[in-house]
């Protein structure tokens, strides 16, 4: 029989299963949650389901997973067009016309045109990727080693001069990335390193404590600061029909916006929030009439949510057959799909072809389902916008350790997220590229054992390998064409800050020297083969991070690489101020134990934050306890001592 064929009847026969089916309605309502709340996105959504999916069947994890992705950009509309704040950073480009939309009383047609835009956005992307798999098999047997390892090269560096505003400081923390994932056992020797003697770095840094650190708690933060609700009416008025109408109307909108979100999102580093201005940018300049984009025109909501969901289908792209990530939600996604034993690359189109297209009409049945549900939660769903943020905060907090605990079930897993949790919360303070350190992080094994595949395969020859010239060329074009595009990281058209202004920045760029340093003097006590990697790696981000200091600290004019949200801020309460917090969880959980510790935390969070009715927080911190205890006892999870109980058995 035909292997293709024998790929397909297994891939139909675990879709049809009740199992795989009930997987991704439940990756789906997860996604959708995921989606409405604003800030998290799929990184950190995938993030919290790493920890379930690891010891689960392969189909029915891929199922939970995919079926998370797919919703995500559908329901993160929700609160982009009731309140102007968009749930994930793919919903950027939806503000622009969404929410005037629904200042005038438009909303239920804006959410009718984005939820049918999106849904037929996911399915072209979802055909394009079936084409994809078919097609890029001779070219995926063409690859070696050396390609292999070029190609990855070219991601991080597209990610890092992509991703964030300054160039320079993109590719300096991709590079300190690779240096995280340095930490533990060297691929060549076995040999440890940076790990201090600790029993808990010696298998290296947790993927999903770095994750979550990285986007879910700064996000949380970001949104605690900021302390409003995530809707102001929660009403949605008639309008649905016009909206579904409006999508027929702009087939041909919707067809080519897909298109061109599926090749944004097949490209390393252009995520759905670099995909969809883009969209929306070709919406406006191929409309005749452009007088009503900004203002509330329907155009500008349905050709970036058709983009948005198509970005998944292109992103899996280079994940599935590469085991490239090309965003920070795929690089979860790779490292989740490794945990359940399944290696992307020239594998999924040959001995796991099955799984290949148990992907691809996951991505499908998700987009349905969840065009679908938000279809039928936007009425209720707008009435719980109207929280304060405040009292879903504590709680997520709550939720974001329960997570990171499930990494390896030590209390250094708590320990690591707040120290990354901390290091995102002024990366994002700072200007810093958070994705492209995760997907430096992700793939730095990878390249380091690619690396002395082609050293000891090739040697230099490999760089006269055709493939390998075109991907090196291409990755130095990128490079200088997003440079000049960023113009050199340099505007003349403001003054600089003054210097005391620039000191916080300054000294966190410090802080990363030292940590890249750190990472660079143990890597002179290993052996070569342990050395070489981390030396060269360190090095790059050293020069690197010479170069941005020196850009924040001589220059007369302001450039990209100075950021800080906070400068010129005069109310409202400081990244510090909530990260001091997120440590006071940490010394509850310690004190108390972690259910009791996350109702104390609850509690007084709410309490000083929110204010009264104390019986309200009180409530809240019961039942954050109660789910605790109950997930715990589900799990057969085990919580670290508290302080308490042992103090308590010294005297007794």
């Amino acid at each position: 029989m035909d292997p293709i064929l024998d790929a397909l009847a297994l891939s139909f026969a675990q879709l049809a299963s009740l199992s795989h089916l009930g997987m991704i309605l439940l990756g789906v309502a997860i996604g959708i949650v995921v989606g409405m709340l604003p800030g998290l996105g799929g990184t950190a959504g995938l993030s919290l389901l790493l920890p379930f999916a690891y010891g689960m069947d392969p189909s029915l994890a891929l199922a939970l997973m995919i079926g998370l992705l797919a919703p995500m950009h559908t329901a993160d509309t929700i609160p982009a067009v009731l309140m102007g704040i968009p749930g994930t950073a793919s919903a950027q480009a939806t503000v622009m016309d969404g929410f005037p939309m629904a200042k005038r009383g438009e909303a239920a047609r804006a959410l009718a045109a984005a939820f049918m835009a999106s849904m037929f956005g996911g399915l072209i992307g979802a055909a394009v990727l079936t084409f994809a798999v078919f097609f890029a098999k001779p070219i995926i047997l063409a690859m070696g080693f050396g390609e292999l390892m070029m190609l990855t090269i070219f991601a991080l560096s597209t990610v890092g001069v992509v991703t964030g505003q300054s160039a320079l400081k993109g590719l300096a923390v991709c590079a300190l990335g690779l240096l995280l994932g340095c930490i533990g056992p060297a691929d060549a020797t076995g040999e440890y390193r940076v790990t201090f003697d600790s029993l808990y770095l010696s298998e290296g840094l947790p993927l999903v404590v770095v994750a979550l650190g990285l986007f879910a708690v700064p996000e949380v933060v970001d949104l605690l600061r900021r302390g409003d609700t995530i809707s102001e009416t929660g009403r949605i008025t008639t309008g649905w029909g016009e909206g579904v109408r409006d999508v027929i109307r702009n087939k041909w909108l919707v067809l080519r916006s897909a298109l061109l979100g599926v090749g944004l999102g097949a490209l390393p580093g252009l995520g759905g929030s670099v995909a969809d201005w883009i969209v929306y940018g070709q919406a406006v300049h191929t409309a005749r009439d452009k007088s009503n984009f900004g203002k509330g025109d329907v155009r500008g909501v349905i050709a970036p949510e058709a983009a948005n969901n198509a970005v998944t289908g292109g992103a899996l792209i280079p994940t599935l057959l590469f085991g490239i990530p090309g965003s920070g939600s795929m690089a979860i996604l790779l490292g989740g799909l490794i945990l359940i034993g399944i290696q992307p690359g020239p594998a999924m189109v040959t001995t796991n072809l099955d799984l290949s297209f148990v992907i691809i009409w996951s991505l499908a049945l998700a987009n349905l389902a969840g065009a679908a549900a938000c279809f039928a939660l936007s009425r209720p769903v707008a009435r719980l916008t109207t929280l304060h943020y405040g009292l879903i905060g504590p709680v997520m907090i709550a939720i974001l350790f329960f997570a990171a605990f499930q990494a390896t079930r030590s209390w250094y897993d708590l320990v690591g997220l707040f120290a990354i949790g901390t290091l995102g919360v002024f990366m994002k303070r700072f200007g810093w590229s958070r994705p492209a350190m995760l997907i430096g992080f992700v793939l730095s094994n990878g390249l380091e054992a690619s690396f002395y595949r082609v050293a000891q395969l090739y040697g230099t020859s490999f760089l006269s390998r055709p493939i390998v010239i075109g991907i090196l060329v291409l990755t130095c074009l990128s490079v200088i064409a997003a440079i000049r595009l960023k113009r050199s990281d340099i505007r003349k058209d403001e003054p600089a800050y003054p210097l005391r202004a620039r000191l916080p920045q300054i000294g966190f760029v410090l802080c990363l020297m030292a940590l890249a340093l750190l990472v660079f003097v143990d890597s002179l006590g290993q052996s070569e083969l342990a050395r070489i990697f981390p030396f060269w790696t360190g090095l790059i981000a050293l020069a690197l991070l010479v170069a941005t200091l020196a850009f924040q600290v001589l220059p007369q004019t302001r450039n990209t690489v100075m950021a800080d949200e906070e400068i010129g801020q005069t109310s409202g309460r400081s990244n510090a101020y909530f990260a001091m917090w997120i440590l006071g969880f940490l010394l509850s959980t310690a004190i108390f134990g972690m259910p009791a510790g996350a109702a104390v935390f609850v509690f007084l969070f709410t309490t000083v934050i929110v204010g009264r009715p104390v019986w309200r927080n009180l409530a809240l911190a019961a039942g954050t306890a109660a789910v605790m205890l109950a997930l715990g006892a589900a799990m057969n999870l085990y919580y670290p001592d508290p302080w308490i109980s042992k103090l308590i058995a010294q005297f007794a």
